[in-house]
């Protein structure tokens, strides 16, 4: 779509609904690059105790780790620059431009964490070389998440919740294929062979995929909600009200990024090195959480759709207040692998409910002119305070605190901001969706 050509008539129509195929294929593309981000970031989560004595030796394996998970975090201080930047491209040229773009992003960053020498081969230039591949991978998903999902929304569906809850579904699938090739790597390598070379498999393994993603994303149709925003204005384009909207955004967020970044990078390094439980377990548990959120995102997308979207977030939310204290002293006084393994499946039921709904609340938040760079802003600061540097928090919490149960005060805050923001978007704000 080309942002100075003019408007016609056929332009500002609402888009007919899609075919079928045309359906699946939209889904397939807009979908995968949100694995292909979310598979890297479970990657390096699983491997974060590999990667730590690789990248960052410090002489303190605590202190290691803490410089890993730091890295971590502090890449996603470039998310709301990606999303800025794809952003405003994705609102004044094209989400699926946008959406290229992104992809090829993702593919660099993630062939430098499956090529870059360790710190013993090449010294400082390897914790540096780790940094930028974060930082292109945080930039990338900064853009990535607004211009998938508006297209998702924007399609002429009336299923809006089903088709945008795909975004999540997409993270559960790329959880379990890291879970699996992470169990597998443990199984059949021994611990030398992974520290040598076996880590850097999964990251290979994104690269494959992403060629895939690239020609799918090439063949998809541009929705003309672009051009229809740009005829309209936009409303609430004042700075208050974006400012307003962005922050109530971010509050719904906020639960489901803990939870997210809680349970699937931090549950295998706690597992580990504070309940001393072998690297399969947290494998298994991650992969059935996994599973639950691929299946279970879309079935509660429908029920959305059917029977209304916050009162389904409500649901989750106060569940999770309800349960995530005892989660933890059940875990911490039972450690076996089905505790965990419950613990993990209640967790990823719990999010697949929240996430049912989710995807489209945030686009209807916006208005068409500005949805990409709002969802896009929103998304990547809740994802930075409320997800990147949570590893790091509850990591250094628990080490400062001697109590392994600090992680779940953290995420139950959480869960108040989220109900609160909740019922702002539910009785205060005006619905573009």
């Amino acid at each position: 779509m080309n942002a100075t050509s003019p408007t016609t008539a056929a332009d500002l129509a609402e888009p007919a609904p899609l075919s079928a195929a045309k359906t699946r294929r939209l889904i397939v593309a807009s979908s995968i690059g949100n694995a292909l981000e979310w598979f890297d970031f479970v990657a390096y989560g699983f491997f974060a105790v590999t990667i730590s004595k690789l990248f960052f030796p410090t002489g303190d394996d605590t202190v290691s780790l803490l410089v890993t998970f730091a890295t971590f975090g502090l890449s996603y201080l470039f998310r709301p620059l990606g999303a800025i930047l794809l952003g405003w491209y994705g609102d004044k040229v094209g989400r699926k431009p946008a959406l290229l773009i992104s992809l090829s992003m993702t593919v660099v960053g993630t062939l430098i964490c499956t090529v870059i020498p360790t710190y013993e081969s090449i010294g400082v230039f390897a914790p540096i070389g780790i940094l930028v591949a974060r930082i292109l991978l945080a930039l990338s998903a900064g853009g990535e998440f607004g211009s998938a999902t508006a297209l998702l929304t924007e399609t002429g569906s009336k299923r809006r919740a089903f088709m945008a809850s795909w975004q999540f579904s997409s993270q559960g699938a790329a959880a379990l294929l890291a879970a699996l090739s992470g169990f597998l790597l443990n199984s059949l390598l021994s611990p030398e062979q992974i520290a040598d070379w076996g880590w850097r498999l999964p990251f290979a393994f994104g690269l494959l995929i992403a060629p895939v993603g690239l020609y799918i994303r090439r063949h998809i149709d541009e929705v003309p909600v672009v051009k229809k925003a740009q005829a309209s204005g936009g409303d609430d384009a004042s700075w208050g009200l974006q400012v307003t909207r962005v922050l109530v955004a971010m509050g719904i967020l906020s639960v489901s990024t803990a939870a997210t970044y809680l349970m699937l990078l931090y549950m295998p390094t706690f597992a580990i090195k504070q309940l001393h439980l072998p690297q399969s377990t947290a494998f298994a548990a991650t992969a059935v959480s996994g599973a639950i959120l691929m299946f279970g995102a879309p079935f509660m997308g429908m029920l959305a759709d059917r029977f209304g979207r916050t009162r389904i977030m409500v649901i989750s939310t106060t569940l999770t207040l309800a349960t995530v204290y005892y989660s933890f002293v059940w875990v911490i006084s039972t450690p076996t692998m089905w505790v965990m393994m419950a613990i993990m499946i209640w967790a990823g039921i719990l999010k697949a409910v929240y996430f049912g709904s989710l995807g489209v609340v945030l686009s209807s938040i916006f208005p068409p002119a500005t949805r990409v760079r709002g969802m896009g802003i929103s998304y990547s600061l809740g994802a930075t305070i409320f997800g990147g540097f949570t590893p790091f928090m509850v990591t250094w919490l628990v080490g400062k605190t001697g109590n392994p149960i600090t992680p779940s005060y953290y995420l139950m805050t959480c869960a108040v901001i989220s109900l609160v923001c909740v019922s702002i978007y539910h009785f205060r704000l005006k619905k573009y969706l």
